[in-house]
């Protein structure tokens, strides 16, 4: 029987609410002819794919396509529940090591005072501290359209004034009635797994002064009294010895 007849006999639609495939299984591959790789990880070479589906059937296994973009493609005899949780842990765990960046923006006018100026320059080197991104824009207004080079002359200042904590990611540039910067961090955000080490490290450092002050030798009584004798005789001593001077100056 021809393979496109074989397929289109035993092929069977998946539901409507079934979750989409990550890779192409059992009657769903499309190539004539597969290299196949056993479940302990032997190389069967080259085969047809009916002969692989049926030889994973006969295991009680799925034929999964790893690499379709092969000439053949690579299929795996495998359980295909279990190839689909591990791709899954994967991508969590790719999820985890990306940073999500922030892009906050901060709006300036061409004729900002100086004191309006700083506070916004304050938000900027605090956004960039953080590793978000910041997008300066500025308004222009009427006959400010005239005199872009007010706000050039502004974004170009603050590019220098916090040029120890940024990157210029986006020049500045003309956007309608306004012009536009992007200033990137030079500082990485912390990843949820680094936030929750820190975290961690905090609370042993904690736990660690409490039980140092509980493992503390309470003083008993007696010892409390012999301080205290101890204490008073030294200021007698020093009574005398005051009185004792005072009478040799006499």
């Amino acid at each position: 029987m021809p393979f496109f007849i074989w397929r289109n006999l035993t092929y069977k639609p998946r539901g409507r609410f079934r979750k989409k495939e990550i890779a192409r299984i059992n009657q769903s591959i499309i190539a004539p002819e597969v290299r196949v790789v056993a479940s302990d990880g032997e190389a069967l070479g080259i085969m047809n794919t009916k002969e692989a589906y049926e030889l994973a059937k006969e295991e009680g296994l799925d034929l999964v396509e790893v690499a379709p973009k092969a000439k053949p493609p690579v299929a795996r005899i495998t359980d295909y529940g279990k190839y689909r949780y591990e791709h899954e842990q994967k991508i969590k765990k790719a999820r985890k090591k990306q940073h999500n960046i922030e892009v906050k923006e901060i709006k300036f006018r061409p004729k900002i005072g100086q004191g309006d100026y700083e506070t916004k320059k304050r938000h900027v080197e605090r956004f960039l501290k953080a590793g978000a991104k910041v997008k300066v824009t500025i308004m222009f207004r009427g006959r400010e359209m005239t005199h872009p080079e007010l706000g050039r002359k502004i974004l170009d200042r603050l590019s220098e004034d916090v040029a120890e904590h940024s990157v210029i990611d986006s020049p500045p540039k003309r956007d309608g009635r306004n012009m536009i910067m992007v200033l990137g961090s030079t500082i990485k955000p912390n990843s949820k797994e680094e936030e929750e080490e820190e975290k961690r490290k905090e609370s042993k450092k904690e736990t660690k002064k409490d039980n140092k002050e509980v493992d503390k030798p309470k003083e008993s009584k007696e010892e409390k009294e012999s301080k205290d004798n101890k204490k008073e005789e030294e200021k007698k001593k020093s009574k005398e010895e005051v009185k004792t001077k005072n009478n040799e100056e006499a």
